[in-house]
């Protein structure tokens, strides 16, 4: 047994080894550069290290959150602490963050939370009789009334119920059974879920999984992560990204040599190229998946952002019933989420699965694997309910949230066309509308001079520009290669979600470092 002396003396040993151990930060590329800290000189202590540890965990990136945004982080860090920089602050443009770009919650939403966390709020007469009563119909299906009890583990009955209600109107009248929805922790949380039924390690190829390119990272790191196998398929970005039945064809017939493919992911609105598909390319799917034999994934989250003329939203579910037999026969999974929309509340965490033409046997099973979770939080369930089920005209509430919806979505779409026109007026930079979503996703000719010094760090060109871009301005975007794209073309991603002022700022910094990296790499 060791005097109290001698344990202070050994932890005190300990922690300095620790201290002289640590790493710092290194970029060296968009592929792997992830800040590692050494916990001991030495594995040998350890059960888990680098070498045993899950080769798909080491394999899977997730470029919105990646090295750029570390760096971003630290910077921030940096001019908190005094650091002289040739910025005063970090524009964090990389990630769908309404809130954290300035973005104000919904009135209506925020006192429906409020009074459904603190029931004693609803008898201090400061909130409006609908907010009370909404809050009251959410509690009443709350085990004890309280949001502090569990759900069931796809969500609660009455928030389900209002969930196939919402579709049904949105759908033009199609039916909607709240049996066959299921509520998640975002839409993230229910892609993951489902994605996981096709993981077989014991089949003689892994499943492929057919997705867009340019795609959202969620997609590329959950496949690794779960074993399974990308099968890209391009968008045409001369076509405004649209879809090419010929380049699914492709993919698809180059998948068989490696994967058995069984699943197709659309992204509609799209993230991060913010097209929005027409109804003749989501039927050019939907026939694609029947030829094939194919479960369709559809992500559309951004149902509620569509700014162009022309351009409208088509649920796959609605477009699929609306075609007939056989193609209504087509096994579906269709997501959305409290975290885009008009309401940006990504931090709640909040979505839901609608599922179509699940084998019943499957399904159960299904239910079985996400009642080991228990349930999604409650209160992400509560927005959810507020999003599916707001105020009806000639409510107390309905005249401000509508105000309030409407502002948000009308600033969206100004500022869509705002970031598009700004980005497209530069040399080398070319850029498509913004139809829909909350992101551009502009080419940039990087010069080949720029190439040449990324290469020689290690670097893909675009991340070279984008670190580049970041550590002379601040202003942090994700380049596209964290998404994928054409072979010798380069591209970023940024959100227009930076209030009108940022905004401002932000191209006004941005296009005075983009025209000195041409000029200095020409």
């Amino acid at each position: 047994m060791q005097s109290p002396q001698e344990f202070i003396a050994s932890l005190l040993s300990i922690m300095n080894r620790l201290t002289s151990t640590v790493t710092s930060a290194v970029f060296s590329s968009s592929k792997s550069s992830v800040r590692r800290i050494a916990m001991s000189s030495s594995h040998a202590a350890h059960v888990l290290t680098l070498d045993n540890l899950n080769p798909a965990v080491k394999k899977m990136e997730y470029a919105v959150r990646g090295p750029l945004v570390i760096r971003a982080v630290n910077l921030e860090k940096e001019l908190a602490q005094g650091a002289q920089k040739p910025f005063k602050s970090v524009i964090k443009a990389n990630i769908g963050d309404a809130h954290a770009m300035g973005q104000k919650p919904i009135t209506f939403i925020r006192q429906v939370l409020a009074c459904v966390s603190c029931p004693s709020l609803m008898d201090s007469k400061t909130f409006p009789s609908d907010v009370i009563e909404h809050a009251k119909t959410i509690l009443a299906g709350c085990g004890g009334q309280s949001t502090g009890a569990y759900s069931q583990s796809n969500g609660i009955d009455v928030i389900r119920q209002h969930v196939a209600e919402y579709i049904q109107r949105r759908d033009g009248g199609i039916k909607s059974n709240p049996d066959d929805i299921l509520l998640s922790g975002g839409a993230s949380e229910s892609i993951r879920n489902v994605l996981k039924l096709f993981i077989n390690r014991d089949a003689a190829k892994k499943t492929g999984v057919m997705v867009p390119i340019p795609q959202y990272p969620l997609y590329s790191a959950t496949i690794e992560e779960f074993g399974l196998g990308q099968v890209s398929y391009f968008l045409e970005e001369s076509k405004n990204w649209g879809l090419d039945e010929a380049e699914l064809e492709r993919s698809y017939q180059e998948s068989l040599k490696e994967f058995d493919t069984k699943v197709i992911v659309v992204i509609n609105p799209g993230n991060p190229t913010g097209q929005v598909l027409s109804r003749e390319n989501i039927e050019q799917i939907i026939k694609f998946a029947h030829k094939h034999k194919l479960f369709v994934l559809a992500d559309e989250v951004y149902q509620d952002n569509v700014y162009a003329e022309g351009s409208a939203f088509h649920s796959f579910k609605k477009v699929l019933i609306e075609m007939g037999e056989p193609y209504s026969k087509v096994e579906l999974a269709s997501f959305h989420s409290v975290s885009k929309g008009y309401m940006g509340e990504c931090g709640m965490r909040g979505g839901y699965v609608e599922l179509m033409n699940l084998d019943q046997d499957v399904y159960v099973e299904f239910k079985k694997m996400i009642s080991a979770k228990l349930c999604s939080t409650i209160l992400g369930q509560v927005v959810l309910d507020c999003v599916v089920n707001p105020p009806k005209p000639g409510e107390p509430s309905y005249d401000l949230w509508l105000e309030e919806k409407t502002a948000v979505l009308k600033s969206l779409k100004e500022r869509a066309t705002i970031v598009k026109d700004a980005y497209a007026s530069l040399d080398g930079i070319t850029s498509n509308p913004v139809q829909g979503a909350m992101y551009c996703f502009p080419a940039v000719k990087i010069p080949q001079k720029a190439i040449e010094k990324a290469k020689s760090l290690g670097q893909e060109p675009d991340f070279f520009y984008a670190m580049q871009l970041l550590e002379s301005t601040g202003v942090c975007v994700v380049p596209g290669s964290g998404f994928g794209q054409r072979k010798g073309t380069y591209h970023f991603r940024t959100t227009i979600l930076p209030q009108p002022a940022l905004m401002k700022d932000m191209m006004e910094r941005f296009s005075g470092f983009h025209n000195k990296f041409m000029k200095e790499y020409a």
